[in-house]
């Protein structure tokens, strides 16, 4: 299997992060999606990473499904086995994942030419990524692990998402969370994490 992805998505990361977490044969292969003739059209009809090869012609996209996928492989997913801790885990992918798409709103915002930008699009992007951390912190009720006594798709998504917020909207929120800080620092410094940190990110101090 391949996985077509940018070093610094933090779509394609979460994938690269269960990849390695599940030692499964995954090449992830760095691929363009924006230019007119990128080979992604062809593979993902909305020319977005990360796409996902599983067999000739037979191709995977949109990151929560494949990783549903890969997780599912070997029969063993990283999600708790009772109902009750299953949809607290799914409510926390849920939590991270819309922190990814509110900092990507605010990066590609910023991208825009400066007299094109909209600075309240901007803010509302920033103060959603404020409450998600607050009602993260606020629903924090374990100690290593977000849910249960294992590492589960919750530990993964909230940890890339957190991660992604101190690449591109760096601002203090550990002080403020004390809990999320704490169990972030133990999460992001397992191997799956440290192997697959983006381009040019700095850990903060």
């Amino acid at each position: 299997m391949k996985l077509y992805g940018s070093p610094n998505s933090p779509y394609a990361r979460k994938l690269r992060v269960l990849i390695k977490e599940k030692n499964l044969p995954v090449e992830f292969v760095i691929e363009d999606p924006w230019p007119e003739d990128s080979p992604i059209i062809s593979r993902n009809p909305f020319s977005k990473v990360p796409v996902l090869e599983v067999g000739p012609d037979n191709y995977l996209f949109e990151s929560i499904f494949i990783a549903h996928y890969l997780d599912n492989l070997d029969g063993k997913p990283l999600q708790p086995n009772d109902a009750e801790g299953y949809w607290h885990a799914q409510w926390w992918q849920a939590l991270g994942n819309g922190m990814i798409d509110s900092v990507i709103g605010r990066v590609l915002e910023t991208r825009r030419p400066p007299d094109k930008q909209w600075p309240e699009k901007m803010a509302r992007e920033e103060k959603r990524v404020l409450r998600a951390i607050d009602v993260g912190e606020r629903a924090f009720r374990e100690n290593r692990f977000i849910v249960g006594g294992a590492f589960t798709m919750a530990d993964l998504v909230m940890g890339v998402a957190l991660q992604y917020v101190d690449f591109r909207y760096p601002h203090d929120w550990r002080a403020p969370h004390p809990e999320l800080a704490r169990w972030h620092a133990g999460i992001t410094s397992r191997k799956s994490f440290e192997e697959t940190l983006p381009p040019g990110f700095v850990k903060p101090t």
